[in-house]
């Protein structure tokens, strides 16, 4: 199969997975639609496919390509016309005392730590179901998926007074930055007062719109919208949003 489009994407061919549980709805089969080989797939080529609704995992490039379901839509921020509303600031302003450094994607321990905090916290449910892998496949998942790139990527660490607090994975593309993957601390979720606890994703969002804006791109790729899974809920918070429909970028009415 190939895909048309840029010109340099005439050189890829692509190939359909076989099904395997979706990690977003429930009682659902989902394949994807790989690029190959991976060794092509570097920026530039990379920039034309996450136009036209691909993301990366490690050195893989897919969009989902399932045959009963359109339910996954690509959105990215308009920077340009973005405003962050009345919580969103409020949740910049209580964090902006984090620093921050900008390095090399690269395995650390520190940070493969608190992925497994966070996976622990977030994923706890579907962890327990997979009781079966233990701590060194984990290790080897997470360098599959965040320590390798064949893209412009780096690796963003959010510390607060010295303490890792946060750490995400960003691509740069022609025409934006793609959010890979942010993970963070969450032992201060439950905390009793709710004005105490962290609002750590909504910064990182907002961090990550403005440091776009310094390298004077104009999107925000965000990965995935689904409209009937609640982890995805909070992508629509940010407008103007624009949405990946049938091939062409759209501004969202919702």
């Amino acid at each position: 199969m190939t895909l048309p489009g840029d010109q340099p994407l005439q050189k890829l061919q692509f190939y359909v997975t076989t099904g395997y549980s979706c990690g977003y709805l429930p009682n659902k089969l989902a394949q994807s639609l790989i690029a190959a080989p991976q060794h092509l797939v570097n920026t530039e080529i990379y920039s034309g496919l996450i136009q036209q609704g691909f993301r990366r995992s490690g050195k893989f490039a897919y969009r989902p390509h399932c045959e009963n379901c359109r339910e996954c839509v690509p959105v990215r921020i308009v920077l340009n016309e973005f405003i962050p509303n009345r919580s969103q600031t409020r949740a910049y302003k209580q964090h902006q005392q984090l620093t921050t450094h900008i390095l090399p994607v690269d395995f650390h321990e520190a940070h493969y730590q608190l992925y497994a905090q966070y996976q622990r916290a977030r994923h706890d449910d579907s962890m327990k179901a997979d009781a079966s892998t233990d701590d060194e496949t984990e290790a080897e998942q997470y360098r599959n998926f965040l320590c390798q790139s064949n893209v412009e990527s780096v690796l963003v660490e959010f510390r607060d007074h010295g303490r890792l607090v946060m750490v995400s994975v960003i691509d740069i593309v022609r025409d934006g930055i793609s959010a890979v993957y942010t993970f963070y601390d969450t032992s201060g979720l439950s905390a009793d007062n709710p004005q105490k606890r962290p609002s750590y994703g909504t910064y990182n969002i907002i961090w990550q719109t403005l440091w776009a804006k310094q390298l004077n791109l104009p999107y925000l790729y965000l990965g995935y919208w689904i409209k009937g899974s609640p982890k995805m809920t909070y992508k629509q918070n940010f407008k103007p949003l624009e949405k990946l429909i049938d091939g062409e970028w759209l501004k969202s009415k919702t």
